[in-house]
């Protein structure tokens, strides 16, 4: 162990390789004897966390004895001292694990995908405890897994990709059955057993989360609701408007959403900015005593993915890389959060020109201080008053110059993407995480949580015709083929506004088209009329027009001229 002690963090990568080999020569019972001592020595003698400490765990985790099953028992004991390590600890893990080989990290990923693959589907099951004494065994591993993906993604260009942290394995778990089964029984379970067991009927409302709003009063109604009922939140979301007979968990709940999130982003609210050049919704910069919108907004991104809802919300990219950071969620909630790493790249998905702007002045030939005149401070308007933050103290009086030009702009973004806005943000963030706290959440990408917000930008036009439903026609019907016909031949701009017509979002749920239950209704009304959409179920309202032509006409006027429920 003293050994251990003194090796720096690039050398403990080379006596990782050491300790491995020379493990490979020991029969196996003496090896599983060795690791289980010195876990032990880990765990009794070692009261405080040290660097030294640190780099004990960083070796052992490189062992490639772990790849042998027999000894899972001693690295899940591994992986949960890691993953309950404190954030500073983490920090240390992940800079040192970005420092591996590709070959070392690509091996230390599949090791804890094939530990995971083989405690849920095990050869042998007799090897591992029951599965009562090891539930942790998951939840560990994925902390693990979530460290070494934002090593991955702090190295460019990434040493793996990463596609290379999907575990196929998963793939043969009915997923939504173990959801089911977690919803009904997990939160619930105890209070119906005891009133079973007492032969009392059982409230089944205990299995939503009930929220009741009345319509003048949404965004303080919803807000007080959740506020309310925040132990609830990782329930089925079943919503109910005062005076309003509906089904809570079907129309009405989507509705809830839609209407929300368009008054909530509305530009009288002030929350949000709308920038034109990139099409996107930023979080405004204001300072206020309350934040409990920025919440909310989060709590509804949360709730929409469990409840398999697609949003028409436009955040750029950098949004949900900020909602992953850091990569595991803080208990303390003192701690920073949504504090990431920002380049001109993310600036230019909110503000074109502005990036443009600074990667201009970054490349500039000439002389930056004297053509430039800039200095280490920048202008915000905030309620028609403009404002002069310094970018570093004493920024006022410090120029711009071709030495310092890197430092200006790295200093500018992340004023304008982190601490600018870091309280707006830090609110959104938590609220976003009181729904989907997982350190499985925290391995995807930017761009994979997007998709599970807004739904996939891959349009998949034969999917939803095979799945459609439909009320009044027949799929062999005239009316139908006509329009099929004219979809199908539609360009993609064409289809993603038929889909935001009749959904209130262009794009497609992550379970496919096959998830958005669409419906096409006989319309009995004139033939001069245009189609009417429902986009609380995905309905489209289709009169039987005369022709094919008049079908395609009336039916490109309708979604090229519908605001919806558009945020613009």
């Amino acid at each position: 162990m003293e050994m251990l002690r003194t090796q720096s963090g690039i050398q403990s990568q080379s006596l990782g390789n050491k300790f491995g080999n020379h493990q490979q020569k020991q029969p196996q019972d003496i090896q599983k004897t060795i690791l289980k001592g010195i876990i032990n020595s880990l765990l009794q003698e070692w009261k405080s966390p040290t660097k030294d400490y640190l780099r004990a765990y960083f070796i052992l985790l490189q062992n490639p004895q772990f790849n042998n099953t027999s000894t899972y028992v001693i690295y899940a004991h591994l992986l949960r001292q890691i993953a309950m390590l404190v954030e500073d600890d983490h920090h240390f893990l992940v800079h040192w694990f970005k420092k591996l080989s590709q070959k070392r990290f690509k091996q230390l990923v599949e090791r804890l995908l094939q530990f995971i693959s083989l405690h849920l589907f095990p050869a042998k099951p007799e090897e591992f405890p029951p599965i009562s004494k090891c539930s942790w065994w998951i939840p560990s591993s994925s902390k693990v897994l979530a460290l070494l993906n934002t090593a991955n993604n702090l190295v460019l260009p990434p040493l793996i990709p990463y596609t290379d942290f999907y575990n196929s394995t998963l793939d043969h778990i009915d997923l939504m059955e173990e959801y089911h089964t977690w919803q009904s029984f997990g939160n619930s379970q105890q209070s119906l057993v005891d009133k079973v067991s007492r032969r009392e009927r059982p409230d089944m409302n205990m299995l939503f989360l009930n929220m009741k709003v009345r319509w003048t009063y949404l965004v303080s109604d919803s807000l007080d609701e959740l506020t309310r009922k925040r132990a609830d939140l990782q329930k089925k979301l079943k919503v109910t408007f005062v005076g309003e007979v509906g089904l809570g968990t079907g129309g009405l709940t989507k509705e809830w959403f839609l209407l929300l999130i368009r008054q909530i982003f509305h530009p009288d609210y002030g929350m949000f900015t709308y920038h034109k050049d990139s099409y996107c919704h930023w979080f405004s910069s204001f300072t206020c005593d309350n934040y409990s919108g920025f919440r909310l907004v989060g709590i509804l991104m949360g709730l929409a993915v469990y409840n398999s809802i697609a949003l028409d919300i436009h955040f750029p990219r950098c949004c949900y890389k900020k909602l992953l950071s850091p990569p595991i969620i803080p208990n303390d909630q003192n701690m920073p959060v949504g504090i990431c790493s920002v380049t001109t790249d993310d600036l230019s998905q909110i503000m074109p020109e502005l990036a443009h702007g600074l990667s201009e002045l970054l490349s500039y030939e000439g002389n930056v201080e004297e053509d430039f005149y800039s200095i280490f401070q920048v202008f915000q308007e905030e309620f028609r008053i403009i404002k002069s933050y310094n970018l570093k103290p004493g920024g006022d009086k410090i120029p711009v110059t071709n030495q310092n030009r890197k430092e200006y702009v790295q200093l500018y973004i992340h004023f304008l993407l982190n601490k600018s806005i870091y309280k707006q943000f830090a609110a959104f963030y938590y609220g976003f995480h009181s729904v989907c706290a997982s350190n499985f959440l925290m391995l995807l990408h930017p761009e994979e949580v997007e998709i599970l917000v807004c739904g996939s930008p891959e349009l998949g036009m034969h999917a939803l015709q095979r799945s459609t439903q439909y009320d009044g026609y027949a799929k062999t019907d005239l009316t139908i083929q006509y329009f099929w016909d004219i979809v199908l031949g539609f360009p993609l701009d064409l289809q993603k506004k038929l889909l935001h017509f009749t959904t209130g979002s262009d794009r497609v749920p992550v379970e496919g088209m096959a998830d958005l239950n669409f419906k096409i209704s006989k319309n009995e009304t004139s033939t001069n009329w245009l189609p009417v959409a429902h986009t609380c179920f995905n309905q489209l309202c289709l009169p039987r027009y005369k022709n094919k032509k008049d079908l395609k006409q009336k039916l490109i006027i309708g979604i090229s001229n519908s605001e919806g429920f558009g945020l613009e």
